[in-house]
């Protein structure tokens, strides 16, 4: 497997630490919720994330937004890219 190098340039435009929201788009299934927040947890320290679920129009999708504390540019980096290998997930804006 390759490492995806992203050229980001968050750094030149926020302050570390900081919060940042993401907002994944993922297939209307039970576990979409529970799979983004073990990723988030996973992936940043405890904290009391509050998902906001909002379904689509015809209810097939649902939208999944969270902010967490990021430390640096590569930590959205790589929350993005892990919140992306999430099998039911479409997008992660």
């Amino acid at each position: 497997m390759v490492n995806e190098v992203k050229n980001t340039k968050f750094d030149e435009y926020l302050e570390f630490p900081c919060q940042f929201s993401f907002k994944v788009l993922g297939l209307a299934h039970d576990d979409l919720v529970d799979q983004v927040m073990t990723v988030v947890r996973q992936h940043t320290d405890a904290g009391d994330y509050s998902p906001a679920v909002k379904p689509s129009s015809k209810g097939n999708y649902h939208s999944v937004s969270v902010s967490v504390t990021v430390t640096s540019k590569q930590h959205i980096e790589l929350l993005y890219t892990e919140l992306g290998k999430i099998e039911l997930v479409r997008y992660v804006l």
